[in-house]
């Protein structure tokens, strides 16, 4: 965007509502999802049916993730919070077994390595916001027992590579560390031709109500083709009921099955309801989102302050949020000044998602001492993101871009 075409922008006012920088509903509702949860409430009313958790509406929404995805199984969950949780517990970890995750990250990855008491190894990530895979490799040892990685804000991570690495350096009784994914920013996004969700030991996907899709706020989905690492999720999920025995207990009879400790942390009915309608619409509601980035990329491509957002070419991201790197030389405090200035002086709210967790989190600090990630530590002191929404408007759109622009201008 010229500076001519930026202060014409700038001079016609403002964005046309508050944009936080993490929009708490991250696609859209319609009356088709009000409706699909009445018809299920009210098809709860009979004594005999009730919210049963065996049930069409889970059943279906099941199936038809993991259509969508293009695996053979799907399992909800009540977040991917759980579901991580669930995921790490099926590798059986034993003390001194290790999990590989990237430092820059939200802390849900890391909290579920260690609340399942394994070691937890960070390891860096490169400007797509992604583990690094030649760090990952460089911190595999005899006692590495998975990889997990996470998909950062849309974009898929290079699993193909770290499969590639695992091979190289297996486990000495497990054989191949296992890859996971957490995709909780990514659904709908692609890998070398495939959903992500394919290729790892299995993924983990978000409901919340921030991300591409909600199933009435919190919900989470987990994908595998694996049928033994499914019906151990299942009994997991549910206080160790594998799949075989799920007929005889909603007959009333007493499962047999000894599938090892299970919790409960199974998605309710109305939220499957819910969750057909918003699965079924959620191309619909990613493809404003991917349209607004490229629009964004385009009008800011002339800042030469500014890299915008890789995109490798056997990706398409989804775009959960929109991430831009300052140049290393205004890393921290300059950085803050630009992010203080857009909110300031033009409405617009930025925020760093995510700096390396153990520098955001006193738990996961305290549990890694030692350890440390430097050139993520540099590229989380040059990013900023800005809102991005998919019912954001062209002319909003075009507005944030040319207080970026004026705004770096300024500082320049």
């Amino acid at each position: 965007m010229d500076s001519e075409r930026c202060r014409e922008v700038l001079a016609r006012g403002g964005l046309s509502r508050e944009w936080p920088a993490e929009p708490m509903l991250g696609g859209w509702y319609t009356e088709e999802e009000i409706e699909a949860a009445n018809e299920a409430i009210r098809a709860s009313f009979d004594p005999a049916v009730g919210f049963g958790f065996f049930c069409d509406e889970i059943v279906e929404f099941e199936q038809k993730f993991a259509a969508y995805i293009g695996t053979r199984y799907a399992l909800s969950v009540t977040s991917a919070g759980t579901g991580l949780d669930v995921a790490v517990r099926a590798l059986d970890l034993e003390p001194g077994d290790e999990v590989v995750v990237p430092a820059l990250n939200f802390r849900a990855a890391p909290y579920a390595v260690l609340g399942c008491g394994g070691k937890l190894v960070l390891c860096e990530s490169d400007e797509t916001l992604n583990a690094d895979p030649a760090d990952v490799e460089a911190k595999l040892t005899p006692h590495t027992r998975a990889i997990l990685v996470t998909h950062m804000n849309g974009l898929s991570a290079p699993i193909a590579d770290y499969l590639e690495i695992a091979e190289r350096h297996p486990h000495p009784k497990y054989g191949p560390p296992k890859v996971l994914g957490d995709a909780a920013r990514a659904l709908g996004g692609s890998y070398q031709g495939r959903k992500i969700g394919t290729g790892a030991w299995m993924t983990v996907f978000s409901l919340h109500t921030m991300k591409m899709m909600t199933t009435l706020g919190e919900g989470g989905m987990i994908t595998t083709d694996d049928a033994e690492l499914m019906a151990r999720l299942r009994g997991l999920r549910q206080w160790g009921i594998v799949e075989s025995e799920d007929l005889e207990i909603a007959r009333g009879k007493r499962g047999t099955g000894d599938a090892g400790w299970g919790s409960n942390y199974k998605l309710t009915k109305v939220q499957a309801a819910v969750g057909l309608v918003q699965l079924r619409r959620l191309d619909e509601m990613i493809a404003p989102r991917v349209a607004l980035a490229g629009k964004r990329s385009e009008m800011l491509s002339d800042v030469p302050e500014l890299t915008l957002p890789y995109e490798p070419a056997d990706c398409a991201p989804v775009y959960y949020l929109y991430n831009l790197l300052v140049p290393r030389e205004w890393a921290g405090e300059k950085r803050d000044q630009l992010m203080a200035l857009l909110r300031e002086e033009y409405g617009v709210d930025t925020v760093v998602a995510n700096p390396p967790v153990y520098q955001a989190d006193a738990y996961v600090r305290r549990m890694t001492p030692g350890q440390s990630t430097p050139r993520s530590e540099e590229i989380a002191a040059r990013l900023f993101c800005p809102p991005t929404h998919p019912l954001m408007s062209d002319e909003d759109n075009e507005y944030l871009c040319a207080a970026i622009s004026d705004a770096v201008a300024k500082l320049r």
